[in-house]
């Protein structure tokens, strides 16, 4: 069995995925290109939209499978919950490497971060308007 949260977001041609210890996907509908961790707009979630069952599972220190995907080209990243997740965050979600948790951080201790993933699933999210869908899995 598997809990499952799917968060769709938007590309944008100012995502660089240069950021070397967290990504992020974000309801925001622009981006600077100071936004060096941000992969993904326009989201249909932040961490405040995130699903109960989830937040509850994500508090007791599971591993967390993330696919992201857009057009076709995928890439896995595995992050950690934590008992101490706020996860209220109304505009974001935050994937971090390390371990500092904010309203914003949905995972910590991640083995990537927005410059480790695939630079060809980079330059398709550099597309207007090409959908990012990423994949949450809790694997019980």
């Amino acid at each position: 069995m598997a809990i499952i949260e799917e968060v769709i977001a938007y590309g944008h041609p100012n995502i660089r995925a240069t950021h070397k210890s967290t990504f992020e996907i974000t309801k925001e509908s622009t981006l600077t290109k100071r936004g060096d961790c941000i992969i993904g707009i326009k989201s249909n979630k932040a961490c405040k939209d995130i699903s109960e069952l989830f937040k509850k599972s994500l508090r007791s220190n599971v591993a967390v499978k993330v696919i992201i995907e857009c057009n076709g080209i995928k890439d896995e990243v595995i992050g950690y919950g934590d008992p101490n997740l706020i996860l209220s965050d109304p505009t974001s979600i935050v994937i971090r490497k390390s371990s500092y948790i904010c309203p914003r951080t949905l995972l910590i201790r991640a083995n990537k971060a927005a410059c480790d993933l695939d630079r060809r699933l980079v330059s398709f999210m550099k597309l207007i308007n090409s959908i990012i869908k990423v994949k949450f899995l809790i694997l019980l």
